[in-house]
């Protein structure tokens, strides 16, 4: 291992680049891709120009370094919301509310943001596509069935894409009226159809009177 590589794991250094990652994933979470610029992520970590090169000399650097701290941040999320079912709750809505809360903390949005960009840009597409096919099985593995308590096969495939897909443009939508009880409403509805295609309890219509 050369010397410059020896510096930069230095503890001091990972704590910086940790920093610096940090600051990457909340400003593009909160301002977008393309605003959250490397001067702009140096800014917010309180480093220099030079410091910020030191640690990542290229935008591509930066962003490969970013796209696998925000998934290692979002799949540490997604399995304490699997581990974490409040006794006497319903495991369906138990699930979908933690996937709804998910949606909106910082590293989901961060990814959310980072897909948008990818949508036009194939280096930021590539990047995305192991961590987009890891999550992939997440949703389908052990994590999230442990939310769901739902079996296997395709109809409980089904109704894990249903709503996790449904939560997903959700949280992407905007809704111009009536805001908080649109959302309240479709919510009910996720929840009710997640329940007919798991075939519990005895919910056989959509819309509840």
């Amino acid at each position: 291992m050369d010397a410059a590589r020896l510096a930069k794991d230095t503890p001091k250094s990972q704590k910086t680049r940790a920093r610096i990652l940090d600051c990457a994933m909340r400003l593009i979470a909160e301002i977008g891709y393309h605003a959250a610029t490397n001067p702009a992520i140096a800014d917010a970590a309180g480093l220099t120009r030079g410091a910020m090169l030191y640690h990542f000399p290229t935008r591509e650097a930066l962003v490969e370094a970013a796209v696998a701290h925000i998934q290692a941040e979002r799949s540490t999320l997604f399995r304490a919301a699997a581990e974490n079912l409040p006794a006497g709750a319903d495991v369906t809505e138990h699930a979908i509310d933690s996937y709804w809360d998910l949606l909106h903390s910082v590293p989901f949005q961060a990814f959310a943001e980072l897909e948008a960009a990818g949508r036009v840009d194939p280096a930021i597409r590539a990047l995305l596509a192991p961590a987009q096919a890891e999550f992939d099985r997440a949703q389908a593995g052990d994590h999230f069935l442990k939310i769901l308590h739902a079996g296997a096969g395709p109809r409980f495939q089904a109704s894990r894409d249903l709503a996790r897909f449904m939560l997903e443009g959700l949280a992407r939508s905007t809704l111009t009226y009536d805001k908080d009880g649109r959302k309240e409403r479709l919510l009910a509805v996720i929840k009710r159809a997640t329940h007919m295609l798991n075939r519990k309890g005895d919910i056989q219509d959509l819309w509840p009177e």
